[in-house]
């Protein structure tokens, strides 16, 4: 494959202390950039990281033509870089923008021009074990054209940022809280696509969750404000005695890949897990009953949270504020074991790098 690249003269590496990253505050050397116009993508570019122009009719300005992905590269050794589960994530985001009505990319594109990435900034993938380089590839509507219809060009970009913990508890157990007011998606809508809308509206509920003391906000169903479906930032997983239950996919949750992962470890393991409506309702009495084992959340960024409280009209569910319970331990043990190439990948979710 044609890739151009153009390496940056002024490496700002040797700025970045790695002891103390900020999640998304960093960013490395290098881009991708990739055009559709004219009915086709273009060449991949992979050129220095900066700012981009645009003129104020850019169509996602005004009508939110955009969809994202979020990735992680993991340091093996000084020769491979590990990528987790891509051809999920090229899915997803081609799943993504087919719901967003954005033309979609090859999987051949995608996976090579990370690829060339990684291999250009691999001294940015941080060595120590729990960081990680996050890769964020995103498709928006590029075209100066405010007509409220999809646009006809698109560009494709892959930032990457080195980081640390999501949370700024770390791994320490987050605290949830549910809302009445607010609802995340409706059938029907965007809920299952990346789309960075969803994010948007999430921020208000988001903020007034954190006034109140709270991490982030659990999202029930739309229609009767009764069933689980996920956190804002996370899936959401109950250890009700020995059986794992997750919400299911029904159009408002969003696939996560981590969840994937999460589900297919616990099945391997022996464990009885439930893809299926669970009730708020369900959750408490769990927790009254002594069955409520853990509670945690999965995604890329954090892996595994912990949940050690959660609010719901006015009750608290309590349970280990300090520590993370031994199933969620485990579970983040065994996945990070895979994705850092400290355990042996019996499933085929890595995609490694030689960088050397």
């Amino acid at each position: 494959m044609n890739i151009q690249i153009t390496k940056t003269d002024n490496s700002r590496i040797s700025k970045i202390d790695f002891d103390n990253l900020v999640f998304g505050k960093e960013f490395s050397d290098h881009m991708i950039n990739m055009d559709y116009k004219n009915g086709s993508w273009g060449t991949p570019e992979i050129k220095p990281y900066g700012e981009i122009s645009f003129h104020p009719s850019m169509h996602v300005l005004h009508y939110g033509q955009s969809v994202f992905e979020g990735m992680k590269a993991y340091y093996v050794d000084d020769e491979t870089i590990n990528l987790f589960r891509l051809d999920d994530h090229h899915k997803r985001i081609s799943n993504s923008s087919h719901r967003m009505c954005i033309p979609e990319m090859d999987k051949n594109t995608f996976i090579k021009s990370l690829e060339e990435l990684i291999k250009l900034d691999h001294k940015w993938v941080p060595k120590t074990f729990g960081h990680a380089l996050y890769l964020r590839p995103f498709v928006f509507a590029n075209q100066e054209y405010i007509a409220a219809k999809a646009a006809e060009e698109y560009k494709f970009m892959t930032i990457t940022s080195p980081v640390a913990a999501y949370y700024k508890e770390g791994f320490n157990p987050v605290s949830l809280t549910t809302s009445k007011k607010f609802v995340r998606a409706v059938k029907g809508g965007t809920g299952e696509a990346k789309a960075a809308g969803n994010y948007g509206g999430s921020f208000l509920p988001a903020q007034k969750a954190q006034k109140d003391g709270y991490t982030q906000v659990l999202w029930l169903d739309a229609q009767e404000n009764k069933y689980v479906e996920e956190v804002g930032t996370m899936n959401i997983f109950f250890l009700i005695g020995d059986k794992l239950i997750t919400p299911k996919l029904a159009g408002t949750v969003l696939p996560g890949i981590t969840r994937r992962s999460v589900i297919a470890v616990a099945k391997d393991w022996g464990v009885d897990v439930e893809e299926r409506p669970i009730s708020i309702d369900e959750v408490y009495d769990a927790y009254d009953n002594g069955s409520l084992q853990e509670v945690f959340g999965s995604g890329t960024a954090a892996v595994i949270s912990p949940v050690g409280l959660i609010h719901h009209e006015g009750k608290i569910l309590e349970l280990d504020r300090e520590n993370i319970g031994p199933f969620a331990q485990k579970m983040y043990d065994e996945i990070t074991g895979i994705q850092y190439g400290k355990i042996e990948d019996r499933f085929g979710w890595t995609h490694p790098i030689k960088v050397k």
